[in-house]
C-alpha cells in the first residue's frame, strides 16, 4: 500500500509539473508554444528520471568514497541500509562548508547518500546516524525520485519562461503575459514542491528516528544544522534546495519565500515527543 501511495505521489507531481509546463507554453505561444512545451516537459521528465542524481551530485562537487576513505561514515550507512532492508547506496562527500546532507537517485537500487564536509566535522556519531537514517528513509519510501523530478522540472519551467520572454516571439504573443508568467510560473512550481515536501520531511524524520532507534540524535543534529545553515551560505539552485535535510542558505529571496522544509522547531518537537512516548 505504501509503495502504491508513493507511486501515486510521483505520478501526481510529474503530472502537475508537466501540466504547468504545457500551460506556460500555450499561454506564451499558442499551439506552437504548447508543442515546444510538451517536448521540453517530456525530455526533462526522462532526463530527471535517469540523470537527476548525477546533476545533484555534480552541483555539490561530491566525490564518491570507499570504506577506506571514511570507515565510520561508510559503516553507519552500511549498518542502517541492512537494518532497513535496502541495497547499499553509494556514499559521497561534498567539500561544502555548510553542514547538510541529501539522498538522490531514482530508487533503492539506484541511490546515493551525500554529506558535506561541514556536516562530517560538526556531528558526533549518534547525530550522524540520525541524519543518515533520515536520508535512507527517503530512499526506502522513494521520496528521492519525487524530489529530484520536482527540482529538474521546476528549473525547466523557469527556463521556458526566460527563453520565451527574451527569445523570438510570435507577433500575437503578449509581452505583459510573458512577464507575469516569468514571475508566477516559478512560484507555482515551487508551491507544487511545497505541497508534498513538508509532509515528506515529517515522515522521513519519524521513520529515520525509528530506524536509528534514537529520536534524540536526529533532533540534536537538526538543531545544529539549522543554526549553522543560517550563517553559512551554500551555492545550490533554488530548485534543488528541497533535497537537503535542512533548508540551505542560498542567498535567494525565492528560497526564503517558498521554504520546502517545515519549521525545524516543529520537527524537533515531534522527535522529542516520540522519545517521550517510547
Amino acid at each position: 500500500m505504501d509503495r502504491l501511495w508513493n507511486n501515486f505521489k510521483t505520478a501526481l507531481l510529474m503530472g502537475s509539473l508537466m501540466g504547468l509546463c504545457l500551460a506556460v507554453g500555450y499561454l506564451l505561444g499558442g499551439r506552437v508554444g504548447l508543442t515546444y512545451a510538451f517536448g521540453i516537459g517530456a525530455v526533462m521528465n526522462l532526463f530527471a528520471y535517469f540523470f537527476s542524481d548525477k546533476i545533484a551530485l555534480a552541483t555539490m562537487h561530491a566525490t564518491e568514497i570507499t570504506p577506506d576513505d571514511d570507515p565510520v561514515l561508510w559503516g553507519i550507512v552500511q549498518q542502517l541500509a541492512q537494518r532497513a532492508g535496502l541495497p547499499m547506496p553509494r556514499v559521497y562527500i561534498s567539500p561544502a562548508a555548510a553542514p547538510n546532507a541529501f539522498a538522490t537517485g531514482r530508487g533503492p537500487r539506484h541511490s546515493a547518500v551525500c554529506v558535506t564536509a561541514g556536516l562530517r566535522q560538526m556531528l558526533n556519531e549518534e547525530e550522524l546516524e540520525g541524519v543518515l537514517a533520515h536520508e535512507l528513509s527517503h530512499v526506502k519510501h522513494r521520496d528521492v525520485l519525487i524530489s529530484t523530478i520536482a527540482a529538474i522540472m521546476a528549473g525547466a519551467i523557469s527556463w521556458l519562461t526566460y527563453m520565451t520572454l527574451w527569445g523570438d516571439h510570435d507577433r500575437r504573443s503578449n509581452p505583459l503575459v510573458a512577464l507575469l508568467l516569468l514571475i508566477l510560473a516559478p512560484m507555482a512550481a515551487g508551491l507544487i514542491q511545497l505541497a508534498i515536501s513538508r509532509s515528506r520531511e515529517f515522515e522521513a524524520d519519524r521513520a529515520g528516528a525509528e530506524l536509528a532507534g534514537n529520536p534524540r540524535g536526529l533532533a540534536r543534529s537538526l538543531q545544529k544544522l539549522e543554526a549553522a545553515n543560517r550563517r553559512i551560505p551554500m551555492h545550490v539552485p533554488d530548485a534543488q534546495s528541497s533535497l537537503f535535510i535542512v533548508q540551505p542558505l542560498t542567498g535567494s529571496d525565492f528560497a526564503k519565500l517558498f521554504s520546502t522544509h517545515p519549521p525545524t522547531e516543529e520537527r524537533v518537537a515531534r522527535l522529542l515527543a516520540m522519545e517521550q512516548g517510547r
